[in-house]
């Protein structure tokens, strides 16, 4: 099956995986996860100790802590990058086995930052970077 935030291609099979972790957090904390993970891909730096807390509850060791750091930022910088909109990324979570209520939550925040995340794409392109320097 083809997703929109994969460029139309099959989700990767790695991220598939770590959807089951991301599910065991609370859709609340799954939220908050995404506001750090999106406050790292705009270089305004990520908490990793407020990130730490929010996973204990689940007893997330530092690799699943890792895992879902990844997959939030390829799943936002993905869909930001292929401009897909809120509504048909929670669809195309929600068909990889993410509970409504985390992709609501991962969603809002896309939606909130979904132009930085874009302009912050854009101007960290090889594209961009090579047309400046002329």
């Amino acid at each position: 099956m083809r997703f929109r935030f994969c460029g139309d291609l099959d989700c990767p099979d790695w991220v598939l995986a770590e959807i089951s972790t991301l599910a065991r957090i609370s859709s609340v904390k799954m939220k908050l996860l995404c506001v750090q993970v999106v406050k790292d891909l705009l270089d305004e730096g990520i908490d990793y100790d407020k990130v730490s807390k929010l996973t204990s509850d689940a007893k997330f060791d530092s690799g699943d802590i890792k895992a879902c750091i990844g997959v939030l930022s390829f799943i936002l910088s993905s869909a930001a990058k292929h401009d897909v909109d809120s509504e048909s990324l929670s669809s195309e979570l929600q068909q990889l086995g993410l509970p409504k209520e985390h992709t609501t939550g991962l969603c809002k925040s896309y939606e909130d930052k979904h132009s930085a995340l874009q302009e912050k794409l854009r101007e960290s392109s090889l594209r961009c970077k090579y047309y400046q320097k002329r």
